[in-house]
């Protein structure tokens, strides 16, 4: 169950039921959550609150090269430091519905739940995505748990249940699926321009790249074992077998 929401605590959801009784979270479990991929490469994002979990949402943003925005009137000492480096904007007061004019979305972390529903209220009148961290009735996308090596991104997501055994599920994959699967994903985009060039059909791709992941021997195994060229030379032999297949 997410921190905020649970028994007997003060409600911090629309509802304003008073004290809490989970009935906001009762259908999260049950909720089909549409996974998708962001691009925020120079898209203006915004985040409500300055605190340290405004940091980790603004470090999570940069990460992934957005344009920054945080209205607080304070913030804590390292986003006062990405503030006066110039890699995030400030606004130094209380939020207001015009701070979303322009944003792709925002993400509300205050400890003010009257701003959060409002947060929430306003970005959705504007089909905005919006969440607010801890409180899913209060968010149409959530934020699971990622591993990232190299171009890889692997997301985990307990639909709110338990972020605790997302994180256990993320260490546990990082052991699993390490360097070497970065790097064969490198390998294969170099050649994803001679694929589409060469073979002309989605089905020759497919069989393609797919006898190279699943083919012997394994890419991943000659990875770790520090035989790229064997790899390599492995790639090229597809190639001449596919090249082959369609000119048959």
């Amino acid at each position: 169950m997410p921190a905020q929401v649970y028994t007997g605590k003060d409600c911090v959801c629309q509802f304003r039921l008073g004290k809490c009784d989970q009935s906001c979270v009762r259908d999260m479990l049950a909720t089909p959550f549409y996974v998708a991929c962001l691009r925020l490469t120079n898209r203006s994002c915004l985040v409500v609150g300055g605190g340290e979990i405004g940091l980790e949402k603004v470090e999570g943003l940069l990460a992934c090269d957005g344009r920054v925005t945080v209205v607080a009137p304070q913030l804590g000492p390292e986003l006062e430091e990405l503030a006066r480096e110039g890699s995030i904007e400030h606004l130094a007061r209380d939020y207001e519905p015009t701070d979303l004019v322009g944003r792709f979305l925002v993400i509300a972390c205050t400890d003010d739940t009257e701003v959060n529903i409002r947060v929430y209220d306003d970005a959705e009148r504007r089909a905005m995505l919006v969440n607010v961290v801890d409180v899913p009735p209060l968010c149409n996308f959530i934020l699971p748990a990622i591993l990232r090596t190299g171009p890889l991104a692997i997301a985990i997501s307990t639909a709110g249940a338990s972020p605790a055994l997302a994180k256990r599920m993320k260490r546990e994959i990082a052991e699993h699926f390490g360097e070497e699967y970065a790097r064969l994903a490198v390998l294969l985009n170099d050649v994803r321009g001679w694929a589409k060039a060469t073979l002309p059909t989605y089905q020759d791709r497919k069989a393609f790249f797919e006898g190279i992941v699943d083919g012997s021997p394994d890419p991943v195994a000659l990875l770790r074992a520090d035989r790229t060229d064997e790899l390599l030379h492995l790639i090229d032999d597809a190639k001449r077998a596919a090249q082959e297949r369609v000119a048959a």
